[in-house]
């Protein structure tokens, strides 16, 4: 993507940044690990728990030990969401603080602003969050669930339960054009018609005539990789316009940031999604892990998709630096290079040598009382969109993010 992202839920803007550690300050017996997210302002929702889940996962870390018997030590900013203070918190990182790694970027073109400083600076780099894939660069990490691991599975599921006519509304951005052309190509695949595509930008909230084009269409299914808190008002909108339980919905973004919390449950019931992640799975790995984000948080409602992607993020980048017996930047992209895997809440997550994504469990899940109730899992599946058209062993120059054609 290069162009804004995800956001929701409202919340507080706790100002300023989180913890500045100027370089002095630093101890060279530390490990140095930098963090930029929008901890306040419009993306708050997002970027506070990924904040939480970070500093759960360090702390988790340090608790064991450390990393090569030295402590990890956090320099973390808060971007306001402020898409320009991404570059400059960025520089920051790397020239002043002399970080060892940094995860952080939620929208698109913020990892953007952050990929190519730490490429420059050969700053190791993980971008944990969901996105349309293509990122073909060897000094990024990507943790979230590609088009192919999460269209691909969704688009049979919802026309299973609708219909082969589907109706697409997405964000009129990167993240929203490309996820649409991919829809598109699955719902082909499986014998549909994409009847109409339509695009928002991310302010527009009212819906009232794009829910009478709906109607036109007359579609078996609508598709909507809306993203943010104005896109949030389609949902309502279809609801009290009662078209809820005429047409069903799906959705490649609702949820990930614990959307659906503020949809009532009458609003919300039966939206079908598939990620990574959700607090309903019932196993021990996330028994564990929420009974740690309770312990330190007294609360786990805060936990979504985002969260999970971060904190198995650092804990990838954890188990690399320990397999490297080292920090040192080639040493640690190298282990990982071996297929590093890892035991998160979401599953088990394995880096992909060739693209520097991962492979992930893939659950089908629908809402129902403001919760994800999982459908079906579907085990390990690999970013293949990705591996189409990335090969970092055979060209680990490239840098580039690689388009869907359709």
């Amino acid at each position: 993507m290069s162009m804004n992202r995800r956001e929701l839920l409202g919340g507080a803007a706790a100002l300023s940044t989180a913890a500045m550690l100027p370089q002095a300050a630093m101890a060279a017996d530390t490990i140095q690990l930098g963090s930029i997210l929008d901890t306040s302002g419009i993306f708050d929702a997002y970027g506070k728990p990924m904040d939480q889940a970070m500093r759960l996962a360090v702390k988790e870390i340090n608790d064991a030990g450390g990393l090569l018997g030295k402590q990890v030590e956090v320099a973390a900013y808060d971007t306001q969401s402020d898409m320009a203070l991404y570059s400059q918190y960025a520089q920051q990182l790397t020239r002043q603080d002399k970080v060892d790694v940094v995860h952080g970027g939620i929208l698109s073109a913020s990892r953007e602003a952050i990929r190519q400083t730490m490429r420059k600076t050969k700053t190791l780099y993980f971008y944990n969050v969901q996105y349309e894939g293509g990122v073909c660069d060897r000094n990024i990490f990507v943790t979230g669930v590609t088009p192919a691991q999460q269209v691909e599975v969704l688009v049979p599921y919802a026309m299973k339960k609708s219909g082969p006519k589907v109706h697409i509304l997405a964000a009129d951005y990167n993240y929203g054009q490309i996820t649409a052309r991919w829809i598109q190509k699955f719902v082909e695949e499986n014998g549909g018609e994409v009847v109409a595509t339509d695009f928002f930008p991310l302010d527009v909230a009212d819906f009232g005539s794009t829910i009478t084009k709906i109607q036109q269409t007359a579609p078996d299914l609508v598709f909507a990789p809306l993203v943010g808190g104005a896109h949030l008002s389609f949902f309502r909108q279809w609801s009290a316009a009662g078209m809820k339980d005429k047409i069903p919905l799906a959705s490649t973004t609702m949820g990930v940031g614990n959307e659906h919390k503020v949809l009532t449950p009458e609003e919300g019931n039966g939206i079908m999604v598939a990620y990574n992640y959700s607090q309903e799975l019932d196993t021990p790995a996330n028994i564990a892990f929420k009974a740690k984000w309770q312990a330190e948080y007294g609360d786990t409602t805060a936990i979504h998709e985002l969260a999970v992607s971060t904190y198995q993020g650092i804990m990838l980048w954890a188990a690399g630096v320990r397999k490297a017996g080292s920090i040192e930047r080639d040493a640690v992209v190298d282990a990982l290079e071996t297929g590093i895997s890892i035991e998160g809440p979401a599953g088990k997550v394995t880096i992909d040598p060739q693209t520097h994504h991962a492979t992930v469990d893939v659950h089908i899940m629908e809402f129902e009382g403001q919760g994800m109730t999982v459908i079906e899992t579907l085990p390990q599946r690999a970013p293949i969109d990705t591996q189409a058209v990335c090969d970092l062993q055979a060209n680990p120059g490239d840098n580039t993010q690689y388009e869907i054609e359709i």
